[in-house]
């Protein structure tokens, strides 16, 4: 499915659904990893992840995009748009949408790297998910030079 496919399905559910037009865009979004969609509330567009519908099919990725637009919707009339408020518990069930996404298998299995880094004045040794510039950063607590121990891969589960 193309961003276009995309766009023309949540205009067609917004207005089967919603009675109400989708006016902002609609796109994938695979940097998206632990949910399946996302609502921006500045530009009011709406992120799809695309692995859902790879994983899981049509029917998930409509149920997403219909808890997506609730948030859309709502928010745009100035109802209560979060997942806790009662406006929202009330149109999500009313649409049938889904409160969660299904989790998606490998981005539960991925390999992480963890920087490891020491103080070569005080020795404080600081551990990091991405690389630091050595050249431009300095320890935090004082002002010495960083210098980079090792990198461990470590697998989430």
């Amino acid at each position: 499915m193309t961003n276009d496919e995309l766009q023309t399905l949540t205009e067609k559910i917004s207005l089967e659904f919603f009675k109400e037009p989708f006016r902002h865009t609609a796109f994938f979004n695979k940097r998206l990893r632990t949910t399946g969609g996302r609502y921006s509330l500045n530009s009011h567009h709406i992120e799809i992840n695309p692995k859902h519908l790879q994983y899981y099919g049509e029917d998930e990725l409509v149920s997403i995009i219909k808890h997506e637009l609730c948030h859309y919707h709502l928010h745009l009339q100035g109802k209560g748009y979060q997942h806790k408020d009662r406006d929202f518990k009330v149109l999500l069930k009313k649409v049938g949408g889904s409160r969660h996404c299904q989790s998606i298998p490998q981005a539960r299995n991925e390999v992480r790297t963890l920087h490891l880094y020491s103080c070569t004045k005080c020795g404080t040794e600081f551990r990091r998910k991405r690389r630091i510039n050595t050249k431009r950063f300095v320890c935090g607590k004082c002002k010495g030079t960083l210098k980079k121990i090792k990198t461990r891969s470590l697998k989430s589960h």
